[in-house]
C-alpha cells in the first residue's frame, strides 16, 4: 500500500529529476542533481518525481508514472506551465514537504475502428474526436445508454476532465470546471448542426458513447491526450477511478486556485 504524501514527505525525501529534451529543462536538471545529489535517486525508487519542462512534458510524466503512487512536482521550464510550479533551485526540500497534493483520475477511452480493431488509452486532459478530411463529421451521442443527440454535425467533439478543462476544452469554448465538482465537460468543436448546442456538463460517473455516422465517407479520429486512433466507428469514454495520479503544488499556487482564477481571466 502506498504511503500518503504527507507521511512520505516527513521522512528524508528521495527525489528523481526528469526533464524534457529542451536545453532549459536539461540545464535545470543538471543543476538540481548537483545541488541535491544526496537525495537524488532513480525514479522507480523515489518518493517524489520532480518534472522539469512544460505542460506537454508534464502530461507525458503523468502518463509514465500513472498508477505507481509516486507524486509529481512539476517546475516550469517550458511556456505556459499551468500544471507546474514556478522554477526555483533553492529550498526545494522545504517546498516538497509543504506541497499540497491533488489527486486526479483519468478518462478511459475505448475505441473501435471501422475494421473492428479495438484500442484503449487513458487521458489526463481530454478525449477528443476530430474529422480527418474536408467533410464535417456526423456523430451520434449517447450518455449512459440514452441517446442525447441523434446527429451532431461538427469538426469534432471532446470530453474533458476538470484538470483539462482549461486546455483544449476552453479553446473550444467549453466551461472551466472546479476540481472538486465531480463533473466533466462534453464540448462540441465547431458545431454546424444543431447550431445552438453548446455542450453539456455530465456527472463524473457517466459513460459517453460516440457513434460515427457515415464513417467511411466522413472518417473521424479519436485522441486521448497524445494517443491517436484513426478511422473510428465508435468511442466510449468514462472516468477510471481504478487509476490515480498525485500532483504536488506550492500551497499559494495550488491547482484548484489556478482553475478558479482562469474563470476570471480577462
Amino acid at each position: 500500500m502506498t504511503m500518503p504524501w504527507e507521511k512520505r514527505a516527513a521522512a528524508k525525501t528521495k527525489i528523481a529529476f526528469v526533464a524534457a529534451e529542451s536545453e532549459p529543462a536539461q540545464q535545470a536538471r543538471n543543476r538540481l542533481v548537483d545541488l541535491y545529489s544526496a537525495q537524488t535517486i532513480p525514479p522507480e525508487k523515489a518518493d517524489v518525481v520532480v518534472a522539469l519542462g512544460g505542460d506537454g512534458f508534464m502530461l507525458q510524466t503523468l502518463h509514465r508514472f500513472m498508477g505507481t503512487g509516486i507524486p509529481i512536482f512539476g517546475m516550469n521550464r517550458g511556456s505556459v506551465g499551468f500544471l507546474l510550479n514556478d522554477y526555483r533551485e533553492d529550498s526545494l526540500i522545504d517546498r516538497l514537504k509543504a506541497a499540497a497534493p491533488v489527486t486526479l483520475y483519468p478518462l478511459r477511452m475505448q475505441a473501435v475502428t471501422i475494421d473492428g480493431r479495438k484500442e484503449e488509452a487513458l487521458a489526463v486532459n481530454e478525449v477528443s474526436l476530430l474529422r480527418q478530411t474536408r467533410q464535417t463529421a456526423k456523430i451520434r451521442i449517447k450518455v449512459d445508454g440514452i441517446e442525447r443527440l441523434p446527429e451532431l454535425t461538427c469538426d469534432g467533439v471532446l470530453v474533458s476532465t476538470p484538470a483539462g478543462s482549461t486546455a483544449y476544452n476552453l479553446s473550444a469554448h467549453g466551461p472551466i470546471i472546479p476540481l472538486g465538482a465531480q463533473l466533466f465537460a462534453l464540448t462540441p468543436i465547431s458545431a454546424f448542426r444543431p447550431r445552438r448546442w453548446r455542450g453539456a456538463l455530465l456527472p463524473h460517473t457517466a459513460t459517453v458513447r460516440f457513434e460515427i455516422l457515415e464513417a467511411d465517407k466522413r472518417p473521424v479520429s479519436a485522441t486521448a491526450d497524445h494517443i491517436e486512433v484513426r478511422d473510428v466507428a465508435s468511442v466510449d469514454v468514462r472516468e477510471d477511478r481504478s487509476v490515480s495520479m498525485t500532483l504536488l503544488f506550492d500551497p499559494e499556487h495550488n491547482l484548484e486556485e489556478r482553475v478558479l482564477k482562469e474563470q476570471f481571466a480577462p
